[in-house]
């Protein structure tokens, strides 16, 4: 049997909750990704998205189940996963050039100056600050400052890019820009990404798939929704395709009425639906009885 790039099974997070018990965020979560994809992660504030990206990183543990890349277990954090935060975590002493200078150099540390420069160079140029190269952070807006992130997480190509609503604090007009180019850039290097969004629109134009989580706690991923848009795609046109409102509608419905109910199939793994080709949202699922509540009523009732 052939085995996805990236394999998550059974991972949960639990807490303490504060009172002498345990807080589950999540549980049995399985998915996998393959190789080239970009999959988006939507859900409610609380379900534990950045949680599930911080294990991927290996910045977080998990409190069971296991995450295999390549066919290694993800043990810690490594140069074959990168990570773009919403706070842009650029060093504020070096310029936009050496920001990624810096991060080329750790990644191959063989790589002659002039190669590093190069490469590097090349990669700010595809997010349009060639002519800021040599702007320290404190220079740059907070756009040009994410763009930097972006440029540096690719300019390393990672195996896995791991991006933490790395929009969230930008205005509008800012976002969209940064999402067009974050496309072409996809679109040039195909490397795979994983990325937390609250946007639903975002969501649809970047990703492959979509996967939906339940609410917080014992948050599940339930289902994974396939955007099947042609590439390359545009924020300007993209809107034209009677499939993209297909899947804006189903997405919204889960988000508005769906998510404190939604369960994935029996073995864990999502409900896969393609909102294009016509498929309904699955009939809700009895939720299992709560085992503490009928051992209680049982004695009660003794």
């Amino acid at each position: 049997m052939s085995k996805s790039f990236l394999e998550v099974d059974g991972l949960s997070k639990v807490y303490p909750d504060g009172q002498g018990g345990d807080l589950t965020v999540f549980e049995d979560v399985r998915f996998a990704l393959e190789k080239g994809e970009f999959v988006c992660i939507i859900g409610h504030s609380g379900c534990g998205k950045s949680t599930i990206l911080n294990v991927l990183a290996g910045l977080d543990e998990a409190s069971s189940g296991n995450v295999v890349m390549n066919g290694k277990e993800v043990k810690g954090p490594g140069l074959e996963r990168g990570v773009v935060f919403q706070n842009y975590s650029l060093l504020p002493w070096k310029t936009s050039l050496n920001n990624i200078v810096f991060a080329v150099k750790a990644r191959w540390p063989k790589w002659s100056k002039d190669k590093v420069r190069e490469h590097s160079e090349r990669y700010l140029k595809m997010v349009g600050l060639d002519h800021a190269l040599n702007r320290k952070p404190s220079q740059l807006s907070g756009g040009m400052r994410q763009r930097v992130s972006i440029a540096r997480a690719f300019a390393t190509q990672p195996e896995l890019l791991l991006l933490d609503e790395p929009f969230g604090a930008l205005d509008a007009l800012t976002r969209g820009v940064i999402q067009d180019e974050l496309v072409k850039i996809w679109e040039e290097t195909r490397q795979t990404v994983f990325m937390i969004t609250h946007d639903v629109d975002e969501a649809i134009l970047l990703s492959d798939r979509i996967f939906l989580m339940s609410n917080g706690p014992n948050a599940r991923i339930a289902e994974s929704v396939k955007v099947n848009l042609p590439h390359p795609r545009s924020r300007a046109t993209i809107f034209q395709n009677p499939a993209h409102h297909k899947i804006r509608d189903y997405l919204v419905d889960f988000l508005v009425n769906r998510s404190g109910s939604a369960q994935p199939e029996e073995d864990g793994s999502p409900i896969v639906i393609d909102p294009s080709a016509g498929d309904a949202a699955p009939k809700p699922v009895p939720a299992k009885p709560d085992t503490k509540t009928e051992t209680a009523a049982r004695a009660v009732n003794a």
